[in-house]
């Protein structure tokens, strides 16, 4: 009965992190639209004003913590995995080509790993778990390219994704110290996202007060009235804004923690290896993007490496 229980637990921590990865894996198809009318910075912000919104309709409960001091939990995660993660894997496309940004950040899992080894001291890390991120790096490689692109370094924008990905793996450090206070997840998620808001007001006055060039486009802030009501007047701005806001940040950020609690941290975030996978099969059957056989091969071997990073030693 015990052991059917955990099971059926497992499989909805499954549920929740399958169905984040794959809203994830579209995300990226949704904001090279809104690109064409909006800056990198200003989708973000947006997302997330969306997504708070959209938090406290779902759970209009306040969040009440025992302990003042757990406060700076929220906000280091809020920091990490939201204004962080997000700002320097935005900066880092406009020095490096995409296809580098998305093989170095779907290298979180192994800083996610050492982050736990380091210091919640859980010892995740075995040949196995080596083995597989190998593979599945390989994987992400071969779609990332998808036999478009030529591998070229540039140290500034991939040292940029590099520390994405660190940020990534203290994001979730901070994020199973907080799912071991037993809070709400949307309420918990809520507060994440209030401190990543507060973190990006310095980000929003640098794209406001600086001038619009080719260099810092990504990152301004347009104030103009007659742009702005150009832009939104566009359904389908509205569709993509709304879906990166509520689908992809509200819910799937609530259900992240979800899974991270039922799965633990380190063994969801190895899925995901699978976001450039949905990536490239989400843009094949919505935009007629060709896969090539580079991306199909890639794409078994990141599913291999996945299945390898799960497997156990025997214990002795």
């Amino acid at each position: 009965m015990v052991k059917n229980q955990i099971s059926q637990r497992t499989l909805t921590g499954l549920v929740f992190a399958a169905f984040t990865i794959f809203i994830w894996g579209i995300t990226f198809v949704c904001t090279k639209s809104l690109l064409t009318d909006f800056s990198a910075l200003e989708i973000l912000i947006i997302r997330f004003v969306f997504a708070y919104a959209a938090l406290w309709i779902l759970c209009p409960h306040s969040l009440r913590l025992e302990r003042k001091r757990d406060e700076l939990l929220f906000f280091a995660a809020g920091l990490c995995g939201v204004t962080v993660y997000q700002f320097l894997e935005n900066a880092a496309i406009m020095f490096t080509s995409a296809s580098n940004v998305s093989i170095i950040v779907a290298i979180c899992p192994i800083f996610t790993a050492l982050t736990a080894q380091i210091f919640l001291h859980e010892k995740h890390i075995t040949p196995f778990f080596v083995i597989g991120f190998l593979i599945a790096i390989a994987g992400v490689a071969l779609v990332s390219f998808n036999g478009a692109a030529v591998l070229h370094f540039s140290p500034k924008g991939d040292l940029m994704a590099l520390s994405a990905a660190v940020s990534w793996g203290f994001y979730s450090l901070f994020v199973s110290k907080i799912n071991a206070l037993g809070c709400r997840s949307l309420a918990a998620t809520r507060r994440i996202f209030f401190y990543a808001l507060v973190c990006m007001i310095p980000l929003v006055l640098f794209g406001v007060l600086s001038p619009e060039t080719g260099t810092n486009h990504g990152f301004s802030v347009n104030l103009n009235a007659a742009l702005n009501a150009e832009r939104f007047a566009r359904p389908i701005n509205w569709i993509n804004l709304l879906f990166l806001g509520v689908a992809a940040s509200a819910l799937c950020f609530a259900a992240w923690n979800v899974a991270c609690r039922i799965l633990g941290t380190v063994h969801a975030t190895v899925g995901i290896y699978l976001i450039p996978v949905i990536t490239i099969l989400f843009a094949y059957f919505a935009l007629g993007e060709r896969i090539t056989l580079m991306g199909t091969l890639g794409a078994v071997f990141t599913i291999c490496g996945l299945i390898v990073s799960g497997l156990k030693g025997k214990k002795k």
